[in-house]
């Protein structure tokens, strides 16, 4: 890995750009069209690394896949499921490695999922648990709460459980793992999560219905072939918004981006704080509303953020911390403890990262509170081996006074790999 220098941005940025296609969509099409009777046609799938290790996984697997310029055409296993040769390696990628394993533990063989240190330090245990009740064959290490992980095809049954803590990867988990289970599968949230697997199998014909927080599925016998033209993911989107935001006079449009309710909460809650934010759908696809988000530069406060918010920003909360240290006050966030078991943690590393900056930023033990604005200072900082933090330094520093070394570089890649191309400061490696 490298380091990278940001200078401040000098003078209003605009720009009208597109964002790679979004990670989580790709990672579920490229599963689904894997389990699918026919060809599907794949367009502007993400191409950070993560969805690159579920593709290489699911060629391991059978799945057939060529390029076609820039769309991916992918036949489905259907009889030519085969038993994985070599451990499944999942990268850095903790939605290969969850979902993989629902899908696995109804096909017949035995197959391992392992990845990176990092992600072989991450919680197993969640979606091992529910996998068990519905008698899968599964277990990881130290008390099946960690990989490598072991799964044995097998036959599955139906189960109710409810979630302890709401999370898409593990719902999803279960959701693929009941498309195979005898019975119908019901899940319960505590609060809503992202949605996207939910979309997907309706639009696909799966019979799966909603009730307040409550999923039922019922198992399907085919998954159709389908195409799928990927949206841009807004998760990535949320990094050049926050730039312009922060930056007076600045004002960025992205076109092609999802605009799934269940992962835009982060623009709602910069409009809370005063930023001047509108977004227009233009159409859908597999379910998912499509369009564009326009950013102008903004006067911010600091809010409260509701827990009940939580689960659809978990993602974005570092870049929060940035946005907050440039809002007039208190930015609180609670009920987050989930950022604690992310590629890094994310509580612990953005507290410590920004308060290099000369940011003023309480660490709690399930969030952080930010005080702004805070003038911040380049300084030397760290990435943790996060790609999300990697990218939210970056935007900090746009604002600061001076250069700021971001050491330990080259995670960006994971989900976002042009964003040092679309990055609107002078930036330069070291």
């Amino acid at each position: 890995m490298s380091a990278i220098q940001v200078g401040p941005l000098r003078e209003p940025w605009e720009s009208r750009l597109l964002v790679p296609g979004d990670k989580s969509i790709s990672h579920r099409a490229l599963m689904l069209a894997a389990m699918s009777d026919g060809p599907c046609r794949l367009s502007d799938l993400s191409q950070g690394k993560d969805a690159e290790s579920t593709l290489r996984c699911l060629k391991l697997m059978g799945v057939s896949a060529r390029r076609d310029r820039a769309d991916l055409l992918l036949s489905g296993w259907g009889n030519r499921w085969q038993e994985p040769d070599r451990v499944l390696d999942c990268g850095n990628s903790g939605t290969s490695m969850r979902l993989l394993t629902g899908i696995l533990a109804g096909c017949p063989g035995l197959c391992v999922l392992s990845g990176d240190a990092s992600l072989r330090k991450r919680p197993m245990g969640r979606v091992l648990e529910p996998l068990l009740e519905m008698g899968a064959r599964v277990r990881g290490r130290q008390g099946n709460r960690l990989a490598p992980l072991v799964v044995e095809g097998t036959e599955l049954q139906g189960i109710y459980h409810q979630l302890k803590v709401a999370s898409a990867q593990v719902k999803s988990c279960i959701l693929l793992a009941g498309l195979k289970a005898g019975g119908t599968t019901v899940l319960e949230e505590p609060q809503q999560s992202r949605d996207h697997t939910e979309r997907m199998l309706s639009h696909l014909g799966v019979r799966i219905t909603r009730d307040e927080n409550r999923l039922h599925l019922s198992p399907a016998e085919r998954i159709p072939a389908f195409d799928c033209r990927v949206p841009g993911d807004v998760s990535s989107a949320a990094f050049l918004v926050t730039a312009a935001l922060i930056s007076p006079g600045s004002r960025v449009i992205i076109d092609e981006v999802g605009l799934n309710p269940t992962r835009t909460a982060y623009l709602d809650l910069l409009r809370q704080m005063g930023a001047r934010i509108t977004t227009r759908v233009t159409r859908t696809e597999l379910g998912e509303p499509v369009g564009s988000i326009e950013a102008l530069g903004s006067e911010l406060v600091g809010i409260n953020v509701p827990e009940s918010e939580i689960p659809g920003a978990i993602d974005e909360l570092p870049i929060l911390a940035v946005a907050a240290s440039q809002a007039k006050g208190t930015t609180l966030v609670r009920g987050a403890s989930e950022l604690r078991v992310k590629e890094s943690d994310r509580i612990h590393s953005t507290v410590t990262e920004l308060r290099k900056l000369g940011a003023e930023v309480d660490e709690l033990e399930d969030g952080f509170a930010v005080h702004g604005p805070t003038p911040l200072k380049g300084a030397a900082v760290e990435c943790h081996h996060d790609h999300r933090l990697e990218m939210s330094l970056a935007v900090a520093g746009l604002v600061a006074r001076g250069k700021t070394r971001i050491q330990g570089t080259g995670w960006a890649a994971i989900s976002f790999p042009s964003f040092w191309q679309s990055f609107p400061g002078p930036w330069q490696e070291l």
